[in-house]
């Protein structure tokens, strides 16, 4: 099974999201709320397209 993506309201009525391994292990997390479904939803798309891209900065060395 592909991962997905969950949007979900937390506790306080605002919008959040977390993507979900094959396995339904979380792996990621917004690190921000969001007053509206379609201001998350441009959230998750930002990711999706500049994630596959992202450079990878190891700052242990």
């Amino acid at each position: 099974m592909a991962g997905k993506f969950e949007l979900y309201q937390d506790k306080a009525g605002e919008y959040r999201f977390r993507l979900k391994a094959g396995n339904g292990e979380v792996i990621a997390t917004s690190s921000e709320s969001y007053q509206t479904k379609a201001s998350a939803q441009n959230g998750i798309e930002s990711i999706k397209k500049n994630a596959a891209e992202a450079a990878v900065d190891d700052q242990t060395a």
